[in-house]
């Protein structure tokens, strides 16, 4: 019997704030194809935005995150 290969594909620590389906829907829209870490490398830079868009939000004396703060 064959053993089975041990994965030992990285995992994010980042929780899932997309939909990956609708992720995938919309790249393949384009004519394109989704690789593996397509979502999860998407993800990360949502995350990384919204951790910008609420810095920006709480150094100029709000606790509201607005449209523009993801921009600035």
């Amino acid at each position: 019997m064959a053993k089975k290969k041990a994965t030992t594909k990285k995992k994010s620590s980042t929780e899932i704030l997309l939909v990956a389906s609708k992720v995938r829907e919309q790249i393949k829209g384009a004519g394109c194809n989704t690789a593996g870490d397509a979502v999860e490398g998407l993800n990360e830079w949502v995350t990384w935005l919204i951790k910008q868009a609420t810095t920006r939000a709480k150094s100029n004396g709000r606790k509201t995150v607005r449209a523009h703060d993801f921009f600035a």
